[in-house]
């Protein structure tokens, strides 16, 4: 049933599709629509996706979702959005694309990526710890593989910015930089005095600070109105305030209610990511972070995550469960409910059954790519019910793992609050509270990431006056895994021998994937 509103939209950017939803002021949501684009892969490694599509998606979506929802434009009085961050477009002055946006997972600048392992500046603007990430995703890596293989798009560039930036214009006609973008992914650091320029010279684009632009906004900020052109094509009313958006996980952790210390957001599906916010500038061994001002202003985020999740149980089910996934499609079941079904009697620890769930690598505690998975302790007891538990199991340990090194470091962490798949598995989900001894809470809204958007858009409007205010008012538990203690205890040693694993064999480890990668 339709609320009274008001109403505020939300749109969400994402890999596959461009999501458009409403929700009212309590959270609720009105209605939803996705319209999809393609991803071409030029080269092995690159990822490209043409911003045009991405606007003509918008159009679809945003028409799709006021049609069908009944609401009319002129009931919005707010709007916001997510995108996938280190998307990278070079624009024109008036806001037309260049060449095809860089996506996100696009890895063409490993070689630019490498030159940060020498610099000495991303230590004390990233993590305190000297281990600061550099991947090729990220911005300025990018950046100069631009400038080095294609300079004359990159001098033809008016702005060269993240796809939450390029949206920004293409609302508003306004250039901003989103802080979130800024500090998690491009190195900026306002208590240390913002960009580290040295850095970027560093890496070889020393002169892209031309390009990217002067205001850095704080999320939910108001970054302008709808201009009349984006309201025609969009069927929305012009003038509605439009607030400053992000990348799609940090929205996801905004709309999980995530917003001040003490909890962590816990983004499941086929991988794992764990973010958070700490009161003080926080650093440490085996995390990433902490980001001033990255999510809330004032505040500090921190991060962790797990490569390969979701994806292993689903590497499990495809490859060794064929009988089970038959039979159940056969007569309408979902196969995890199945093999769910058929581990459930199995102890903690799997009868000493323990695998490492880093069968793409490990981003944290480790942030090792050559780091893979292990199965050990198997035995002629083990059934493939007692493998499959045990993946259960080592996705429950890495979480517990990334949880413990950030409680080492200071930070505090009372609550985890989980989204997306895995919280499908209520037993799952009691898995990783036992294990880690964290009770896990589940929200009402599934799509935090469209709920975050909304969320910002409500303070971007005025009707909340916060980012925490808002979270009060509009995001809501429904379930709360508490650990059970006796359990807890149990994993324990199991836990320990997951963390002494990998260590103890990684040379090895390392030493079979150079050989593979050297045939």
């Amino acid at each position: 049933m339709k609320s009274t509103g008001p109403y505020f939209l939300g749109i969400d950017f994402g890999t596959e599709s461009c999501r458009v939803a409403i929700f009212d002021a309590v959270g609720a949501p009105q209605y939803f629509a996705a319209t999809p684009y393609k991803t071409t892969h030029p080269r092995p490694g690159w990822a490209e996706q043409d911003p045009e599509e991405w606007w003509l998606a918008l159009q679809a979506s945003c028409r799709k979702v006021l049609e069908q929802s009944g609401i009319s434009p002129s009931e919005i009085v707010g709007m916001s959005y997510d995108a996938t961050t280190m998307t990278v477009v070079p624009m024109k002055e008036n806001g037309d694309a260049l060449r095809p946006a860089i996506m996100w997972m696009d890895v063409r600048a490993t070689e630019q990526a490498g030159r940060a392992l020498d610099s000495d500046s991303v230590a004390r603007l990233y993590n305190g710890n000297g281990t600061a990430p550099a991947t090729a995703e990220w911005y300025p890596f990018k950046a100069a593989w631009l400038r080095e293989n294609e300079r004359d798009i990159y001098d033809a560039a008016y702005r060269l910015v993240d796809a939450p930036d390029w949206l920004t214009f293409k609302l508003t006609g306004e250039w901003t930089t989103n802080i979130n973008s800024a500090a998690l992914r491009m190195y900026y650091n306002r208590n240390h005095g913002g960009w580290p320029v040295d850095f970027y010279e560093h890496i070889g684009c020393g002169d892209v600070f031309d390009k990217i632009p002067e205001n850095v906004k704080d999320l939910g900020e108001p970054v302008g109105t709808l201009s009349t052109i984006a309201a025609q094509l969009l069927g929305l009313v012009p003038g509605i305030p439009v607030a400053q958006g992000c990348a799609d996980a940090w929205a996801g952790q905004i709309g999980m209610g995530v917003v001040e210390a003490g909890s962590l957001a816990l983004i499941t599906g086929s991988s794992h990511v764990l973010t958070g916010q700490a009161a003080e500038p926080i650093h440490g061994d085996g995390f990433f972070g902490a980001y001033t001002d990255g999510v809330i202003k004032g505040e500090y985020t921190v991060e962790c995550g797990q490569v390969s999740t979701g994806s292993v149980l689903k590497w499990f089910k495809d490859q060794f469960a064929g009988e089970t996934v038959h039979a159940a499609e056969k007569i309408g079941l979902n196969p995890y409910d199945v093999l769910n079904r058929e581990a459930a009697n199995i102890p903690p620890g799997s009868d000493g059954l323990i695998i490492n769930e880093y069968f793409q690598g490990n981003r944290t505690p480790y942030t090792d790519s050559k780091a893979r998975g292990m199965i050990w302790g198997l035995s002629l007891h083990h059934t493939a019910a007692h493998i499959y538990h045990a993946i259960q199991e080592s996705v429950a340990y890495g979480t517990a793992h990334n949880v413990r090194k950030l409680k080492g470091a200071g930070i505090e962490v009372n609550k985890i609050v989980a989204a997306g798949g895995a919280t499908k598995s209520p037993d799952w989900i009691q898995m990783h509270a036992d294990v880690s001894g964290v009770p896990v809470t589940v929200t009402e809204v599934g799509d935090a990431v469209v709920l975050g958007t909304c969320m910002l858009a409500a303070v971007g409007s005025g009707v909340y006056s916060s980012i925490q205010e808002a979270a009060k008012h509009m995001v809501h538990e429904i379930d709360v895994y508490q650990p059970n203690p006796e359990r807890h205890e149990e994993y324990q040693f199991y836990l320990d021998k997951y963390c002494e694993g990998y260590p103890a064999l990684r040379e090895q480890i390392h030493d079979l994937v150079d050989h593979e990668a050297a045939k």
